[in-house]
């Protein structure tokens, strides 16, 4: 039940959202078409100033990453996946404007997602999926913070 309402809460957001390049004040209507079609591509449904949502799609595991305005809210579909959170990323570089990227995680918390889950990982705050058993489907909802990762 609690999988039926965040859908439901998310596909709220994604309606009442805009399509990727249009206003963020436009309402934009994304039928389920639409959606699968995102998701089996893992492409971006919405990205406008103040917040951006991705039909995330990952069939391995992943560079390590740190989004520094970027907080993340992923919502797992799909799949199942071994992600490594905090910690100290190994060979990080500057990727584009406000990301970095690396091989690893030193350290960090490791936890396991699967459907239903939800996770918010504040922006500055190193992040990894680890293990991918999937494809893995989730939602990311991602609202800039605007204060770089600085705390």
């Amino acid at each position: 039940m609690r999988t039926i309402k965040m859908l439901t809460l998310l596909a709220a957001v994604i309606l009442a959202g805009a399509a990727h390049g249009a206003r963020a004040d436009e309402v934009r209507y994304l039928d389920a078409k639409q959606v699968q079609d995102a998701f089996s591509r893992g492409v971006p449904l919405i990205e406008v100033p103040g917040y951006k949502i991705h039909a995330s799609r990952r069939t391995a595991a992943g560079q390590a990453e740190v989004h520094l305005i970027d907080t993340d809210i992923i919502h797992v579909l799909e799949g199942s996946a071994v992600i490594v959170t905090g910690g100290k990323v190994v060979g990080g570089k500057t990727t584009a404007p406000q990301e970095i990227r690396g091989d690893s995680i030193e350290g960090g918390d490791v936890r396991e997602l699967k459907p239903g889950d939800v996770m918010v990982i504040p922006d500055g705050v190193p992040h990894w999926f680890q293990k991918v058993d999937g494809p893995l489907l989730y939602y990311v909802v991602k609202v800039p913070t605007g204060d770089g990762g600085q705390r």
